[in-house]
């Protein structure tokens, strides 16, 4: 029981100086990144924007990447982010989702599948992207899009759910 109460403890005090002490708008950028660091998320860039969420540490964030302010990782499972991307304002990573369950309950045993961004994508603001989704390399996602299914490399992508509208070259 004190083992149990000890893991919360720790779980909410992490929580709270990753998601409250580091995303705050007065946290230098290289403070934020080392603090981020010492939780175990792995982030070789500094421009990660105030006001990010982290359910988890299962995260890594590729050297010379852009995440902007208020978006959220819901990281049950690992989230991947290449180098040299940008995430613009306000987009939401979801690893988790549930298997179907019985009529009284539709929401079954929640499970997590992990999400991949190549190297040089952009991620339009306000953009979901769902568990078990690979972003490849080069792609654009407009904003606003729900991105349900993986993305080609090269490839501008934009609606709800989001299709492929070009290939960029």
């Amino acid at each position: 029981m004190i083992d149990k109460i000890r893991f919360i403890v720790k779980q909410k005090l992490r929580d709270m100086i990753i998601n409250s002490i580091a995303s705050s708008y007065f946290m230098p950028l290289i403070v934020r990144k080392k603090i981020y660091n010492i939780f175990g998320i792995k982030t070789h860039t500094k421009s990660i924007r105030p006001n990010c969420y982290f359910g988890g540490n299962n995260i890594e964030i590729g050297k010379g990447t852009t995440v902007n302010g208020g978006c959220y990782f819901e990281n049950l499972e690992k989230i991947k982010i290449g180098k040299n991307c940008d995430i613009a304002m306000e987009v939401l990573f979801c690893t988790s989702t549930h298997e179907l369950g019985a009529s009284d309950k539709r929401a079954g045993k929640p499970y997590g599948q992990s999400i991949y961004i190549g190297d040089g994508c952009w991620i339009g603001a306000r953009v979901t992207i769902l568990p078990g989704v690979i972003v490849g390399n080069g792609c654009v996602i407009g904003a606003g899009s729900l991105v349900t299914k993986d993305c080609e490399p090269n490839s501008l992508y934009l609606g709800s759910p989001a299709k492929k509208i070009k290939e960029l070259n």
